[in-house]
């Protein structure tokens, strides 16, 4: 196994990915409405102390700050040019902070989705979300990304758009879609859904699953809907860290550590080996999901009502399925060391 990803996940039988991008940088003095992207330019300093939080609270893989740094999203600020450097720029600082971490850490090139709909309801060709895709997966490449990381997709036209982009840009790549549509993604993709679409596709990733939504329950019940399918891939579950309320101006997430400390355990529990936050997860709740984690040992496939036990309520009745969670199928999996 030649990338770095495949050879950590060939020895390990749970990684913990990062947390929340955006959160964290808010926090840091981001205005609402402004282009994270361009502080890879103009506060360096403070993408590196991103990356680093993660780091030093235990992740082995963090994403690039290039979630919205591709030509789609930054004609918005008048910088859609500049898409492939300010990829470059995340990517860079990425691999310095990586390459000092003292053990392997994976840098994942983030590719969020390009914010336009997709032919045939919308105006976007897939050669032109390939082109955007690829111009920044190229970005991404230059600066050092161990993996591309394409999330918060809806669209099975655009997940698979950038599949085609990263096999152009010969990298291997990770996929998650967002179901925060009662078990479905805004464009109707279920879970099933998108592990049939895996298997059409020429270029599969080195995993997929599911990010944002909801809250940690909504993500944990799509993750039982991706690993009742069997798939050969290793999963991920990035789950927001608890649900979003408005307070005093701003959107806060009400997650504690120790709330997302059973969700790491149990995304465990659900077949997940990628594990980690996305919005509202900081370096308090990474610490917490890592000791869970390694405090914990394998576990038993939760029922929903364990879930909601210890996680709370589901958004919504639904699971975005047909019918009943099945029990897995029989997963092919290479043989791997328990950590």
């Amino acid at each position: 196994m030649s990338d770095a990803l495949s050879s950590v996940l060939a020895q390990r039988d749970w990684i913990l990915a990062d947390g929340a991008t955006g959160t964290n940088l808010f926090n840091m003095g981001l205005s609402s409405g402004d282009a994270p992207e361009f502080w890879n330019e103009q506060h360096p300093d403070r993408i590196a102390a991103l990356y680093k939080g993660a780091v030093d609270a235990g992740s082995d893989l963090f994403l690039t700050n290039s979630f919205g740094s591709n030509a789609a999203r930054l004609k918005l600020h008048h910088a859609a040019h500049r898409a492939r450097d300010l990829s470059r720029m995340a990517a860079e600082i990425g691999r310095d902070v990586a390459d000092s971490a003292g053990r392997t850490v994976i840098v994942a090139g983030s590719m969020g989705p390009t914010g336009e709909i997709m032919a045939p309801m919308g105006q976007l060709s897939h050669e032109s979300a390939v082109e955007i895709f690829h111009e920044q997966a190229e970005g991404l490449k230059d600066g050092g990304a161990d993996v591309l990381w394409v999330e918060t997709i809806s669209a099975a036209e655009e997940y698979k758009a950038a599949a085609e982009a990263a096999k152009r840009a010969d990298m291997p790549w990770c996929g998650t879609m967002s179901f925060d549509t009662a078990g479905r993604t805004m464009m109707g993709l279920t879970a099933t859904a998108l592990a049939a679409l895996i298997d059409r596709l020429d270029h599969k990733p080195l995993a997929f699953g599911a990010n944002c939504g909801v809250g940690a329950s909504d993500l944990l019940r799509t993750v039982l809907g991706i690993t009742a399918q069997g798939p050969e891939l290793p999963v991920i579950a990035k789950g927001n860290a608890g649900i979003p309320k408005y307070v005093d101006g701003h959107i806060h997430y009400d997650g504690t550590p120790d709330l997302m400390a059973r969700y790491a355990v149990l995304a465990r529990h659900c077949g997940a080996r990628i594990i980690g936050g996305c919005c509202g997860t900081t370096p308090d709740h990474l610490r917490a999901m890592r000791a869970a984690l390694e405090a914990s040992e394998p576990g038993s496939r939760p029922s929903l009502d364990d879930i909601a036990a210890s996680l709370g309520a589901f958004s919504s009745a639904s699971d975005g399925l047909s019918g009943p969670i099945a029990e897995p199928r029989h997963r092919r999996r290479p043989p791997r060391r328990p950590r």
